[in-house]
């Protein structure tokens, strides 16, 4: 039976979803056709209504039509913060490689509020409240529809060091291979054909790279609450593919496509400065100078300076 041998673990809001896109349309790699099956991030989900892929069974059910290529892969970004999923996935795949992408703390967990709000997760819309209320979600104290929420907090999330050194420990770093997003950003290509060049399959494919996942923004919040109430009762009636076109038909009718306002500049700093020893720590475990990341004005700065080894070995 088809198996994933590689896994692109997170983090979130941090090109995960475009390197699948792009991946994807490689013709020696199979991509689950859900992307974020989560399957082995049980202790981050929960009971929570997203988290679909509960069975073996169901799980592999992902790579059913994969054929002859050389590579099986799926994406969940859930991975990373989850302290379980590494040593999971390692007794599951034991030679399995991992991919780590990795974008400003600061922005990121910005990002990720937005999604949050756009999936109805998050009920507080103001950011920096919802960093406020950061401390009662770590102790579990913080209630999303009337449960429990088992999500981590965005600091927690944003704590990359730790989760990186996890996937080292277990997979050792020659099967980790670390995208800073801002490399991924200023050179795609380049980054993708590392990529390809890590998971060992023909490096000179091309993908259409074009924008993926842009800032969502929904029209009403009352209808997007009951869309995706809607959307989650069909998982009881309809066959998993034709339930996502009608729900992502759905949910798109009251989407639309709006830039990110800019983050309020005295949280912004505040929060550069708070995470300026974690941004350090990362450097120092990946090899490279992240320093720029908790400059103040982010205007015409360039990436993160690169580590004196190519990106494809920054893990080694």
């Amino acid at each position: 039976m088809n198996r994933p041998d590689f896994f692109i673990v997170g983090a979130p809001k941090s090109g995960t979803t475009a390197l699948y896109t792009y991946l994807k349309q490689h013709p020696d790699i199979y991509m689950s056709p859900i992307k974020e099956p989560h399957f082995f991030a049980a202790d981050v989900f929960g009971d929570h209504p997203d988290f679909r892929v509960r069975t073996l069974g169901e799980y592999l059910e992902c790579f059913v039509e994969a054929g002859d290529e050389k590579r099986i892969g799926e994406c969940s970004v859930a991975y990373l913060s989850s302290p379980s999923a590494p040593h999971q996935i390692k007794t599951f795949a034991p030679a399995g490689r991992i991919i780590i992408m990795l974008r400003n703390p600061v922005e990121m967990m910005y990002a990720l509020h937005s999604q949050l709000v756009y999936a109805t997760t998050e009920n507080i819309l103001d950011f920096g409240a919802a960093l406020d209320a950061d401390e009662k979600k770590e102790l579990g104290l913080a209630l999303w529809q009337g449960r429990r929420k088992p999500w981590p907090s965005y600091r927690q999330m944003a704590s990359y060091t730790q989760q990186v050194r996890r996937y080292f420990e277990v997979f050792g770093r020659e099967r980790v291979h670390v995208i800073i997003y801002d490399d991924f950003a200023h050179d795609t290509k380049s980054a993708y054909q590392k990529t390809l060049e890590f998971l060992d399959v023909k490096s000179g494919f091309e993908p259409e790279f074009r924008v993926v996942n842009s800032n969502h923004r929904v029209r009403s919040m009352r209808l997007q609450r009951f869309l995706l109430r809607q959307s989650r009762a069909l998982t009881r009636i309809i066959p998993r593919r034709p339930r996502r076109f009608v729900g992502q038909l759905l949910l798109g009718l009251n989407t639309k496509l709006k830039p990110r306002p800019a983050m309020d500049p005295v949280l912004r700093r505040r929060l550069l400065r708070e995470f300026e020893s974690e941004v350090k720590q990362l450097g120092n475990l990946l090899g490279r100078d992240l320093s720029s990341w908790c400059k103040t004005d982010r205007t015409n700065i360039s990436p993160p300076s690169p580590p004196s080894l190519c990106l494809a070995k920054a893990s080694e």
